[in-house]
């Protein structure tokens, strides 16, 4: 990666964590130097076989974006960024990051008096250090992970923390907006949520952005914890524009009798690349994660998910669908891992892909690691072209085939917004998607 590691040293690094607390300063040192000492992921490892990083990301054109306080002007947002505002409804908070600058947060005041905390990762480090020292790329993401998650463990400029206290059950989603403006940029993100015992909280962010001219990397780690009973609902929606490199590291920790969904939507970016592991550490324990993803163009899409099954009596049940045009990719690589002593596990594990153009492909590779004896796991993958059949009925009630498309289209991916049916988040990926099918 020369383009980021000529622009940047471990002096630089030490200056992004000017004036933090000393645990701060050593963990993006010891990021930072894992990152050297990480090879680059090459086509030779299984996670990478499809996407080959060596043509696809132009790392010596990048320059590292450095943090800068940053306000919000409704006024002068761009079109992107307003027209995603416009389309939110009810919230319990709200968040704009612009560039990886957190420059606008708000909370519900009823909220607030009960000790929920949203507020920007800089901000976090001096009001309360205790939860991000023992939290922040530690147990869920830590820097070991992999030579990208080193990179955003050490380069971080801003990000969104969320603490949500023992008992409090929140009813609207927190809604969390980025917008990337500054290309041939690359920008690190964060975002880590405490659920404590028994709460409940909905989080939707939201990455955006117009065409870039210059590719552009964006690079967002995501670290939840669901505690013991506690509810947490997480959705990704990322329309980012043209030029833009994606880089989604996402980890989910459910404790005892937990529940922690995740919805992940992939439409925008030239390149895009999701590590998602889920964690089932308490018996009891449950996760749902869904995805879906509509390409168009030359647009490349890579899911790699894990579903680590360690304690007895839990479940997880992964649906990702993808629909694909033109000379569009999606590589989707799951894996359900199921330890020894995880008796009584159920996991189920779905990939489903549409291809409307003999030029666009999808590979899918479901996995199973089982060491345990009484469980039910089950994995399916398939890949196929438009029904024809389907079209012509469509067709023969007097729609014509652009009409028929699109709603086979809606109805193959509506599946998976219906199982997670937050209010914004189906109306913006349906117009997204019937904007793509417009052309």
């Amino acid at each position: 990666m020369e383009g980021v590691t000529d622009a940047l040293n471990a002096d630089a690094v030490q200056s992004l964590a000017s004036g933090a607390p000393e645990w701060l300063q050593n963990r993006r040192l010891d990021a930072w130097a894992t990152y050297e000492r990480t090879p680059m992921p090459s086509t030779r490892l299984e996670e990478w076989r499809y996407t080959d990083l060596s043509r696809l990301l132009e790392l010596d054109s990048l320059e590292p974006l450095p943090w800068s306080k940053r306000t919000f002007d409704r006024a002068s947002a761009p079109a992107s960024l307003d027209a995603a505002l416009e389309a939110d409804r009810e919230a319990s908070g709200r968040v704009v990051e612009l560039d990886g600058s957190v420059a606008h947060v708000e909370l519900d005041a009823d909220l607030a008096e009960k000790g929920v905390r949203l507020l920007s990762l800089r901000d976090a480090v001096e009001e309360i250090p205790e939860v991000l020292e023992r939290r922040l790329a530690t147990e869920a993401l830590p820097a070991t992970d992999g030579k990208f998650q080193a990179l955003n463990a050490a380069l971080w400029q801003d990000g969104i923390v969320l603490v949500v206290p023992r008992g409090v059950r929140m009813e609207d989603p927190i809604r969390v907006t980025r917008h990337v403006s500054r290309t041939g940029q690359a920008i690190f993100s964060r975002v880590l949520i405490v659920a404590e015992p028994g709460s409940q909280v909905s989080f939707v962010d939201e990455i955006v952005s117009e065409d870039l001219e210059e590719q552009t990397l964006f690079s967002s780690a995501v670290e939840i914890f669901a505690e013991d009973a506690a509810q947490v609902q997480y959705v990704s929606l990322q329309r980012m524009g043209r030029g833009a490199f994606h880089l989604a590291q996402q980890r989910t920790i459910a404790g005892k009798d937990s529940t922690l969904d995740t919805l992940n939507v992939t439409m925008g970016a030239s390149i895009s690349r999701l590590d998602l592991n889920a964690r089932l550490m308490g018996p009891g324990a449950n996760s749902d994660m869904l995805g879906l993803c509509f390409g168009d163009g030359d647009q490349h899409f890579d899911h790699n998910t894990s579903q680590d099954h360690d304690a007895p009596h839990t479940h997880s049940d992964l649906l990702y669908k993808g629909a694909l045009d033109d000379r569009a990719r999606s590589v989707f690589r799951g894996i359900i891992r199921v330890a020894k002593g995880s008796q009584q596990t159920d996991a189920y594990q779905t990939n489903r892909n549409l291809l409307l153009s003999e030029h666009a492909r999808a590979d899918s590779l479901p996995n199973l690691e089982i060491e345990a004896d009484d469980v039910r796991c089950s994995h399916g993958a398939t890949v196929g072209q438009l029904d024809q059949d389907h079209l012509f009925y469509l067709m023969s009630r007097g729609l014509s085939r652009p009409q028929a498309e699109r709603l086979v289209v809606i109805g193959f991916l509506g599946e998976v917004l219906q199982r997670l049916p937050l209010g914004g988040v189906v109306e913006k990926v349906s117009r997204g998607i019937e904007e793509k099918l417009n052309g």
